[in-house]
């Protein structure tokens, strides 16, 4: 036995890869099978940068970048009736958002913003008069 073939049988070396319903072990990849697993991993490592401790607690589980991306997907965007009630709360919170004497403009435009940005994200755009409009409108009375 050479020593590639020990490295290839240890247990800390053994991963599988699905290649026509056969599990073969890291030692019987092709060079396709390891530019695959290169970029798999390289797509799911730059999908891990993005995320949070609370989003990637949900994902860890999956195997492959497309898995990881579709339950990106499922857990953002919901089913339809999900994506409409999102955007029905987050309208809402934009129609009764006020500023708070105690509050200082950075946080209230921080907060203001980050729902003009989750509108967006749910396909409901406001031109610059419309948010202009809005925050003067949620501004405190001198």
């Amino acid at each position: 036995m050479t020593s590639g073939d020990a490295a290839c049988a240890s247990a800390s070396e053994v991963i599988s890869v699905f290649k026509d319903c056969l599990v073969l072990e890291r030692c019987e990849w092709t060079n396709e099978d390891k530019r695959k697993n290169n970029l798999d991993n390289f797509g799911k490592h730059s999908l891990y940068k993005t995320l949070d401790k609370n989003m990637f607690s949900k994902i860890r589980a999956c195997a492959t970048a497309k898995e990881v991306w579709d339950k990106i997907i499922q857990l953002n965007e919901g089913k339809e009736q999900t994506r409409e009630n999102k955007l029905m709360v987050a309208t809402q919170k934009l129609d009764n958002i006020k500023m708070r004497l105690e509050e200082s403009m950075n946080k209230f435009e921080e907060h203001f913003t980050n729902i003009v940005i989750e509108l967006s994200t749910l396909g409901k755009v406001y031109g610059n008069k419309e948010v202009i409009v809005k925050m003067l409108k949620a501004l405190p009375s001198v």
